[in-house]
């Protein structure tokens, strides 16, 4: 196990975990953490995460649509997400083919252990996502820029179907390892594709800024969603 792989599982978190599993607002018992604990383990010994982000330009049309040079879209919650930012990053992140190996094993061996394992790696890809996120920031605010929060396809009104147009912009199997099924799902499972905006610091009040790594369901209002964070 990698000291990267620990840092990952370190910074899972495991009440977000839980919340996959449907415990909301209930504590689980300590059978249940003891469980949560060794899927996290296991799944530490089968990472390799990878991720690539690329900026591009930004301009938004007055019929509302979003240009990035590499694509264009029109969503609403999307624009609202990028309001006042002159340039987007996109990047493709991925916990590797070894988390789905184990969560096919068991699958088949152990389907209490599968679902645990099933949430377990849905915490641990955002954990990943929000530590290079924090990197992203780290680099940007260096050049007096901020970060808004990721947005990714499949949110609000941004359709999944864009999936393809970030494969095609990143070069995602080339760069990590993604593809994409007919149905626009990625392999590995456990992978993320998203646009951060980026805006001047002084274009920012700072009292309403947000991070990237901050929580992405501000703006998405899909709210009967698993996912969605309270």
């Amino acid at each position: 196990m990698t000291e990267h792989n620990e840092t990952i599982a370190e910074q899972t978190s495991r009440s977000e975990a839980f919340r996959y599993l449907g415990y909301r607002g209930a504590a689980p018992d300590e059978v249940s953490e003891a469980l949560m604990e060794d899927c996290i383990r296991e799944l530490c010994t089968k990472l390799s995460p990878r991720f690539f982000a690329r900026t591009y330009p930004l301009q938004m049309t007055e019929e509302g649509e979003l240009i990035f040079s590499c694509f264009r879209v029109k969503s609403r919650d999307l624009k609202k997400n990028l309001e006042g930012c002159h340039s987007v990053i996109l990047f493709g992140a991925t916990l590797g083919a070894g988390v789905d190996f184990l969560l096919r094993r068991y699958a088949v061996l152990d389907m209490s252990r599968a679902a645990v394992m099933q949430a377990a790696s849905a915490a641990m890809i955002e954990a990943y996502c929000n530590m290079e996120n924090r990197c992203l920031e780290k680099e940007y605010r260096k050049k007096r820029q901020i970060l808004c929060p990721r947005f990714s396809p499949g949110y609000g009104d941004f359709p999944l179907a864009f999936q393809e147009k970030f494969a095609l912009a990143l070069e995602l199997e080339k760069t990590v390892g993604i593809t994409l099924t007919e149905g626009f799902l990625m392999m590995p499972s456990k992978s993320v594709t998203a646009v951060i905006g980026v805006k001047e610091e002084a274009a920012c009040s700072g009292k309403g800024a947000v991070k990237a790594a901050d929580s992405k369901c501000r703006i998405c209002n899909k709210t009967d969603c698993l996912y969605r964070e309270p």
